[in-house]
């Protein structure tokens, strides 16, 4: 039986003036969901990898109690920040029950470059697992960069940084604290001048 195709379920956060654009690969099932919103899967650990490198605490987007992460107070700061955030995947199909990505298969890639677009403030990408780190460069034509790094690339006269980052799901072999280790050190160089402006 051939597995049905998903749409993605949610538009692309893209705050004016977004610098940065997060890029994963596609949403777990809703059935995995804390939250309508990107990471939703409360065993992920995006938004404490967040906590860890903004605030020094992994638990400040997360309602321990509720098991869930604080949706608003997350919108409210990657607004500020510039951070946009969406997936590299627009319609897939789970050849597995899992919420892993190497069961995924896309069906339909997210016009990267058509994002872009709506984003002229924008300097980099990155991505933040291996199937999303293949789309962006395959419609960018350029070599993936290790984890942690980033390449050069070029889009409409502008240079863009396309960093590469550990995923946040915990079936990824690295510690919370290294992982969010690599990603400190890209928000500082992305959106750390920009947050002491606005604070």
């Amino acid at each position: 039986m051939v597995a049905t195709i998903e749409r993605h379920p949610l538009t692309p956060f893209l705050p004016k003036g977004t610098r940065l654009l997060m890029l994963g690969s596609f949403p777990p099932a809703r059935h995995r969901w804390c939250m309508e919103f990107f990471y939703p899967n409360f065993t992920n650990d995006m938004w404490r990898i967040f906590g860890i490198c903004f605030f020094g605490d992994k638990l400040h987007f997360v309602d321990e109690q509720e098991k869930a992460f604080r949706k608003e107070a997350l919108e409210r700061f990657l607004t500020v920040a510039g951070i946009g955030l969406y997936d590299t995947a627009v319609s897939v199909r789970r050849l597995k029950n899992t919420a892993s990505d190497k069961d995924l298969e896309i069906v339909e890639e997210t016009d990267i470059k058509a994002l872009l677009r709506e984003l002229p403030e924008c300097g980099a990408i990155v991505t933040t697992g291996q199937k999303a780190t293949d789309v962006v460069c395959r419609q960018f034509e350029t070599i993936a960069p290790t984890v942690g790094a980033y390449a050069d690339v070029t889009f409409g006269g502008r240079h863009l940084r396309l960093y590469r980052m550990p995923s946040s799901s915990r079936a990824y072999p690295m510690r919370l604290e290294q992982k969010a280790a690599f990603y400190k050190e890209m928000f500082d160089r992305e959106v750390s001048e920009i947050l002491k402006l606005k604070r």
